[in-house]
């Protein structure tokens, strides 16, 4: 199975490097949820007021903002090996910091979101396009939603299983980030050190055309996304809420992590993206319609776990890849291609206060306004190019219709002999 998605020897790829590739980047996610679970953990403890949490999430994202975007600007003047080992480095490190801040002040949660930001933000870039460099572009949606789906599944059960203990969560991350640094020490992987042929500037990928087209919208998606998230946190009893946004929606995001991936790598990135935005819009329209009728927040679960789940892979790990060109700095477009995801939720937390003082009975207007966004993110996407390149899915389709053919070919045999 996995040979088939990769197809390792046809397109050149070593499979050393595509196995430290895939390792790398399935520790580093899962490792992201560790840390956010040791900043929730230690704010727990330490009674903070909402202002403090604001102020200690508000670091930990600006971090990572700010570090990727200066980790793949210096990913041009380092050895990406040498940057792997800093990385994994200074993540080990963070990890093992609340072990010895034994003393929760505000001091302290300071440097230790400072610290888990940096550490995750500085070299995710590098992660992700050594991911790209070492996957074949048709099978890339098909990788990456197999990464998430691993990640999704093992990191919350992780922490269910160990429990919330800060304690323990923060050594599980410190054996967890040093498991990295071994599988770069065993597969001493080769395609880190690949020749650059040419620089890219940030401004340029910002005035690059096929970038804008699929970047705008996913900014919108994730700011409607989130905000719509807070309100409807707050104009529902919190079992309810925790019922949709954390059992079903999961639940089902998990599904479509993996299968949104494979999709992409048939029919293509852009429309899946673009069935996902028009969904969206749709269901939204329908809360704005009947937001008192429960058959609508059913509906709307499912859509939205469906969306997040193709759209998560789609935009974190696929498209930015697709739309860099080989032997260029692809650190860049992966680190502006992650801003939305990771600057929505600081604007998440900044506007949450005034969301949630929208009253219930504004709901119609609130959900109508996501819709009219949402079908509003889809006219880029009309001009938008398909970045899987259609010889890809042209032999995709040839090899469909030979194995068609070769069944329906051997069905008639058997037939024939039957008869004789």
């Amino acid at each position: 199975m996995l040979k088939r998605f990769f197809l390792l020897e046809s397109s050149g790829i070593i499979k050393k490097d595509f196995l430290a590739s895939f390792i790398l980047l399935f520790n580093s996610f899962a490792w992201y949820y560790f840390t956010q679970a040791i900043i929730d953990g230690i704010l727990r403890n330490f009674s903070s007021t909402d202002q403090q949490t604001l102020f200690v999430s508000g670091i930990y994202f600006s971090t990572i903002i700010l570090t990727s975007l200066i980790g793949s600007a210096l990913s041009e003047k380092m050895n990406r090996l040498h940057l792997f080992y800093i990385w994994v480095v200074l993540g080990a490190v963070a990890s093992f910091l609340p072990l010895l801040l034994t003393e929760y002040s505000t001091t302290n949660l300071l440097i230790i979101s400072l610290s888990l930001g940096f550490s995750f933000g500085f070299g995710m870039p590098s992660c992700t396009a050594y991911f790209a460099d070492c996957t074949a572009v048709e099978h890339r949606g098909g990788v990456g939603g197999l990464i998430l789906l691993l990640t999704y599944l093992s990191a919350p059960l992780l922490l269910i299983f160990i429990g919330s203990s800060v304690f323990v969560v923060s050594m599980l991350s410190f054996v967890w980030r040093a498991l990295a640094l071994g599988v770069l020490f065993l597969f001493k992987p080769s395609k880190v050190k690949i020749e650059r042929k040419k620089r890219t500037s940030f401004l340029s990928i910002l005035r690059n055309k096929p970038f804008l087209l699929y970047f705008i919208p996913w900014l919108m998606f994730c700011l409607v996304d989130r905000l719509e998230s807070t309100y409807l946190k707050a104009i529902f009893d919190p079992w309810f809420f925790e019922f949709f946004n954390m059992l079903i929606a999961p639940f089902i995001g998990l599904l479509f992590v993996f299968i949104g991936g494979l999709i992409a790598d048939h029919i293509g990135r852009k429309r899946v993206v673009i069935y996902g935005f028009i969904a969206l819009g749709i269901e939204y329209a329908l809360l704005g319609l009947a937001p008192s009728m429960l058959v609508s927040w059913y509906l709307y679960a499912v859509v939205d776990g469906i969306a997040w789940g193709m759209f998560t892979v789609i935009f974190i790990l696929v498209l930015w890849g697709d739309l860099s060109p080989a032997n260029s700095p692809r650190e860049k477009y992966y680190a502006i291609g992650a801003f939305p995801f990771f600057f929505t939720k600081l604007v998440g937390i900044v506007f949450r206060p005034y969301v949630q003082g929208i009253p219930r009975e504004s709901a119609y207007g609130a959900f109508s306004l996501a819709a009219f966004f949402l079908f509003l993110a889809v006219l880029p996407l009309m001009y938008a190019p398909e970045t899987l390149p259609e010889k890809k899915m042209e032999i995709r389709r040839l090899k469909a219709y030979i194995e068609q053919a070769k069944k329906f070919g051997e069905k008639y045999t058997k037939k024939s002999e039957g008869k004789n």
